[in-house]
């Protein structure tokens, strides 16, 4: 299976669904709370960014799903910057509603997707980025498990005109079996 396929990843605490112009009016309601969120791209028309994304996956550089918890889409995520034929994925694009941060639905979807790319799509690194700044987003990339390769200083023009340090982290197939323990047992506690 390539990384770029449509798929659905589900487990007890959430499902990931390909993401679809159906969710939009529910990921509207979802990102209410996020409009001051500098630090992660929160989009300001679901549909809008719905378009751009589903862009990106028929160019083959992404395969973005809705996170669904209970019976509703509470955020989105994306396989991106995918390197097929180097085997080589980010996870990223990720934003979920204020209802569901700091709960179990983070880590069970990072959980379905990693299992996804190192055990069904024969990942050879997973890789995460986030801003400098968002010390929350840095603490919970950590706590999955994934080691900082380095910082991209200067690496991008904010919308505002600022710059961005992007801190990149990684997991490789030798880690991911005690990564995996570990997720499996923060989800087991809850």
């Amino acid at each position: 299976m390539l990384l770029t396929d449509p798929v659905v990843l589900e487990n007890p605490h959430v499902r990931l669904e390909p993401l679809d112009t159906a969710h939009a009016e529910d990921l509207d309601v979802a990102s209410r709370g996020l409009e001051y969120a500098w630090y992660t791209s929160v989009p300001a028309s679901a549909v809008e960014e719905i378009g751009r994304r589903l862009g990106e996956r028929d160019a083959g550089r992404m395969n973005p799903f809705a996170v669904v918890a209970g019976d509703r889409p509470v955020g989105m995520t994306t396989f991106c910057n995918i390197a097929q034929a180097d085997r080589h994925v980010e996870i990223g694009y990720t934003w979920l509603s204020p209802t569901v941060q700091r709960t179990a639905v983070n880590t069970a979807a990072k959980r379905l997707l990693l299992g996804h790319a190192f055990e069904t799509c024969d990942a050879i690194a997973v890789e995460f980025r986030t801003h400098w700044h968002n010390r929350q987003s840095r603490a919970a990339i950590e706590r999955l498990g994934a080691k900082q390769d380095g910082v991209l200083r200067n690496h991008r023009l904010g919308p505002d005109g600022t710059l961005r340090d992007t801190v990149v982290y990684s997991i490789l197939p030798h880690e991911w079996p005690a990564v995996r323990r570990g997720l499996d047992a923060r989800l087991a506690r809850g």
